[in-house]
């Protein structure tokens, strides 16, 4: 009886996996909005009522491809950061955004899904909170890192942050616990800015105006680095 049971459950998982699958081609073909549970069982071959036994809805599906995409570029940074000199604060930043570049153009579609236009009529779940934060929680320990080791230098010139930023500044600040407020205004205005190019760059803005795209993401790169006072002046 368990072998039968751990047979079942392999062939869901399987087939769990096929859906999902399925559904990420019809991203690129429908966009999220478009998703569509009958087309996707005509395509295995399912009458249409069984696929609801995997997903009882389109927003369940959504909110799996969401979680999926999400660990993805998760793990991708993750993976980024291990590989880097835990004290090389600079090379850490710049490897954590050369791979979410990386990801994104290799899943522009499930890019497009997480950082573009919302799903009309989407409301994505609590559950897709930690995943959607694993990027970010490895940029906050860089920055966190660097202001307790010292060597964090930024800029001068630059306004402080309001006051009514002060509360906004403790959320943050659980992700890259010590730094002060102002810091934390200019780690969110760098990480918000990495994403500012990229959307420009996946959703075709630069398109036929920045062609060097991948010499001008690095300098994108350190220039926001250095903004928040890592010392990007390195070859």
């Amino acid at each position: 009886m368990n072998s039968g049971r751990t047979a079942r459950e392999r062939a869901r998982a399987e087939l769990t996996r096929e859906i999902a699958d399925i559904a990420r081609r019809q991203l690129g073909t429908e966009g999220a909005g478009g998703l569509n549970l009958r087309a996707i069982a005509r395509e295995l071959g399912m009458v249409s009522s069984a696929i609801y036994r995997y997903f009882p809805s389109r927003d369940e599906l959504l909110t799996t491809l969401i979680i999926d995409a999400y660990n993805a570029v998760g793990e991708a940074v993750e993976r980024a950061d291990a590989g880097c000199d835990p004290h090389d604060h600079a090379g850490r930043w710049r490897a954590v955004c050369h791979a979410v570049r990386d990801w994104a153009l290799a899943h522009p579609n499930e890019y497009a899904l997480i950082y573009g236009s919302p799903v009309p009529g989407y409301q994505a779940p609590a559950d897709t909170i930690g995943p959607a934060v694993r990027d970010t929680v490895v940029y906050g320990r860089i920055l966190a890192a660097a202001y307790a080791d010292g060597v964090l230098t930024p800029p001068s010139g630059f306004p402080t942050p309001p006051t009514s930023f002060a509360g906004d500044a403790e959320v943050v600040r659980e992700l890259m616990p010590g730094v002060p407020d102002d810091l934390v205004a200019r780690a969110v205005t760098a990480w918000t800015g990495l994403f500012g190019f990229l959307n420009f760059e996946l959703f075709g803005q630069l398109t036929n105006v920045v062609e060097e795209r991948a010499t001008l993401f690095d300098h994108h790169v350190r220039t926001l680095g250095r903004l928040i006072g890592l010392d990007l002046n390195i070859p």
